[in-house]
């Protein structure tokens, strides 16, 4: 059994690994090749395209990428129809993959989506080319089942993989001695997002807001991890022309040896003096280490929720793509992050374009840092959120997939 995949950007790769290693367990002989990012690769799918080409966000970043998302689009379309799949999966990324999918369903290749795209908040219209594109949708939140269903979309709720991942219970200690974090005292995590674009509009306030924190409170500390090499360069190319390193002093020390130097074999990693520590991936590592969080808007706040951590959230778009989506009244919630939708209410504040500064997300934080009975209310929603997510989801979802393959 050949399996397509196209999965754009982290979030997506994290769920199709995770389906990949549940398929593999029905269909040990199956084999997977499309997108594919570290964690698919590791599950043993081969990437045809670099991920991170493919991982643009923002009307104006997709314009400016467009001629080239539009030629992969076209040569992966080329590729499969030459050598057709017995299935093709495409992960999230409706906009990149539902025309996609719908080329290859023309040519017979029965097609599946994983994770339903937003049609029940904004640009609902896209319901009919999502019927047109796809043999089944398989969703991931409770409610998306009962809206497509009604708009006569094949559908199937499995839960959320990262539900099922992430255990009900996290070892705060344990993450913050892997990532060289002090034992003792408050730590926030600052997640500027998965792609280029995110951090570049987020990098400077998320470190400015860290900044305004730690002058109120010197005994904080940060933990920043960046899901590649070229995003961790990015982050500290701004870091470093905001003038705000020498406030972080960055001086990572290592007691554990005479030389300063790694830790032998098999030593733990010791406690940094650094104020910031950037960490290359380990975004649940860090969450996990973490007493808040601070994060973009994405699959982050969920990631948050499953862990019980309190969190607030800063979102910037580029100026043209938020007026439109404003002028146009695009979005149909009350809220951009899952964390709150999930919830119902607005536990994780939210602070999108003008009001992602430090001078209203550092007050946000140090109000969660000092109200223990409001994070312990927060976190007890959270667990029962992630009780209800918990079904199991990959396993659920291969056994969908292999019901649209003949003789599968």
């Amino acid at each position: 059994m050949r399996i397509g995949i196209v999965a754009n950007e982290p979030s997506g790769d994290q769920l199709a690994a995770s389906l990949i290693r549940a398929l593999r367990e029905l269909r040990p002989e199956a084999s997977f090749i499309g997108v594919a990012g570290p964690r698919m690769q590791a599950a043993g799918c081969v990437t045809l395209v670099d991920q991170e080409r493919l991982a643009v966000m923002g009307l104006v970043a997709v314009l400016r990428h467009l001629p080239e998302v539009l030629r992969l689009r076209r040569q992966l379309g080329d590729y499969f129809l030459a050598q057709p799949p017995d299935l093709f999966v495409g992960v999230d990324a409706p906009d990149f993959n539902m025309t996609l999918e719908r080329r290859l369903r023309r040519a017979g290749i029965p097609t599946a989506h994983l994770v339903s795209p937003t049609v029940w908040a904004w640009r609902p219209g896209r319901v009919k080319g999502l019927r047109r594109a796809v043999d089944l949708v398989l969703s991931i939140f409770p409610f998306e089942e009962p809206f497509l269903r009604e708009r006569e979309v094949p559908v199937r709720y499995i839960g959320h993989p990262l539900a099922d991942d992430i255990p009900l219970e996290t070892d705060r200690a344990a993450a913050r001695q892997a990532l060289g974090l002090p034992a003792a005292g408050p730590v926030i995590a600052l997640l500027p997002g998965s792609r280029a674009s995110e951090v570049g509009l987020l990098a400077r306030p998320f470190l400015e807001t860290a900044a305004w924190c730690l002058a109120r409170r010197p005994d904080l500390r940060f933990v920043v991890p960046l899901v590649s090499p070229r995003l961790r360069a990015l982050f500290e190319k701004i870091l470093a022309e905001s003038g705000l390193g020498p406030r972080f002093a960055l001086t990572p020390t290592n007691p554990a040896t005479a030389d300063g130097g790694p830790p032998r074999r098999g030593e733990a990693i010791p406690a940094t003096t650094s104020v910031l520590v950037l960490v290359d991936g380990q975004g649940r590592e860090a969450m996990t280490a973490a007493d808040l969080v601070l994060s973009a808007s994405g699959t982050a706040t969920l990631e948050a929720l499953l862990l019980q951590r309190p969190l607030v959230v800063g979102y910037r778009v580029d100026h043209l793509t938020y007026w439109l989506v404003k002028t146009l009244k695009l979005i149909k919630v009350p809220h951009v992050a899952m964390a709150n939708l999930l919830a119902g209410e607005e536990l994780a504040p939210e602070f999108l374009q003008d009001r992602c500064r430090a001078e209203l997300m550092g007050p946000a934080l140090l109000a969660l840092l000092d109200d223990p009975p409001r994070v312990a209310a927060i976190r007890a929603t959270y667990a029962r959120i992630h009780r209800d997510l918990r079904r199991d989801a990959s396993l659920q979802a291969a056994r969908a997939l292999l019901e649209l393959v003949p003789g599968g």
